[in-house]
């Protein structure tokens, strides 16, 4: 059985689902699965909204991507073209898109799923 993960964020940051993602995805690199990255798709693109506001007593989720992305350097992609109908853009100064994420493609999505041994959608 492979042990390369690769995930596929479609949920957005202000979901309750955004909360199982982000524990499925700790608990896998606890457990010293490789995860090979995280494509944010669909509504999973506006985690990289660098003007996101989440009231303090709700739950952070770009905090925690940044830091399983520190801790695990842990690659995070954002498919553009889905950022960009969401009015995320990387074309513009300065941009609004979050500096922790990658801006990718459905290219980068292909090789993710090529590599891993299982992909999983949250």
């Amino acid at each position: 059985m492979g042990q390369k993960l690769a995930v596929v964020i479609t949920t957005p940051p202000y979901s309750n689902l955004t909360v199982t993602a982000l524990d499925y995805v700790e608990s896998a690199l606890k457990a010293g699965i490789e995860l090979i990255g995280i494509f944010f798709y669909q509504d999973g693109v506006l985690h990289a909204d660098a003007n996101l506001s989440v009231a303090s007593d709700e739950f952070q989720a770009v905090d925690k991507w940044q830091q399983l992305h520190q801790q695990y350097q842990l690659p995070l992609h954002l498919c553009i073209t889905a950022a960009e109908k969401r009015g995320l853009r990387d074309d513009i100064t300065p941009t609004n898109i979050n500096p922790l994420f990658t801006v990718s493609g459905l290219g980068e999505l292909v090789e993710l799923t090529d590599k891993a041994d299982r992909v999983i959608q949250l």
